[in-house]
């Protein structure tokens, strides 16, 4: 091991300890290594971090630039520490502006349909009844497709009528207030649940028909059926995506 992957652990190692999240750095840093190693430099200069990031492989257009670039940055600071010939790369070397597309704000009638569709598409009750009440959760809270996915059974305050989302984007904890039509719609859903399945394998709310969490990808798969089937957003400019249900719920409630 070089003197470099051994200063990229130990970095690791502490920004670990300081309780960052490290899935860029994690992925990328022991390639940035890799490659100082393969050119025979053991010290950080902008030259060859500029060089690494901007590897034919990458596209411009991408964010893989600005990503390679940070993790770079970041491991060049913590080496200007301990070698004062570190160069750190200066912010705006790479750039990245990213593409917004504007949302799909489904109506009240596009619920509607929406939801009707649910039981030609899903045979099955109880998984049609996961995906329409993990839908209407959706609409009336505007929480995010990952946050319901993996609502806990304990995660719902039924007497108050609140539901906790925990450790979601950027690891924050929040309380979400519910109408009583919401909570009558989960506490059925709940009935149905403990009826049709015998034994949760899990502790998340929805449930797929074995009891276990629902995969994210099967819910996708399921959504873009429904939209198709529904004719939701078949004359508009903008695909309607999962997430524009978050989007809905800002504009109406705003």
């Amino acid at each position: 091991m070089s003197g470099l992957a051994e200063q990229a652990e130990e970095y690791l190692g502490l920004r670990r300890a300081l309780g960052h999240e490290l899935n860029d750095a994690v992925r990328l840093l022991p390639r940035f290594v890799a490659y100082l190693d393969s050119m025979e430099v053991s010290t950080i200069t902008t030259e060859v971090a500029l060089s690494w990031v901007q590897q034919p492989h990458a596209q411009p257009s991408s964010s893989v630039w600005l990503r390679r670039m940070t993790v770079a940055r970041g491991f060049a600071r913590h080496m200007s520490g301990i070698d004062p010939a570190t160069e750190v790369p200066p912010l705006g070397l790479v750039t990245f502006r990213p593409r917004w597309r504007p949302p799909f704000v489904y109506s009240s009638d596009d619920v509607a349909a929406l939801m009707d569709e649910v039981p030609r598409i899903i045979p099955t009750p109880i998984r049609a009844a996961t995906f329409r009440t993990m839908i209407g959760l959706l609409v009336a809270t505007g929480m995010r497709v990952g946050e319901v996915i993996r609502l806990g059974i304990s995660d719902i305050d039924w007497s108050d009528g609140v539901l906790v989302v925990r450790t979601s984007k950027f690891r924050k904890s929040r309380e979400v207030p519910l109408d009583p039509s919401v909570v009558k719609a989960l506490g059925l859903y709940a009935e149905l649940r403990d009826q049709c399945v015998s034994r949760s394998r899990g502790s998340t709310f929805f449930v797929s028909t074995i009891g276990t969490p629902v995969i994210y990808s099967d819910f996708g798969l399921f959504f873009r059926r429904l939209l198709v089937a529904s004719g939701v957003g078949a004359c508009s400019s903008r695909r309607p995506r999962i997430h524009d249900f978050r989007h809905s719920f800002a504009v109406h409630t705003l």
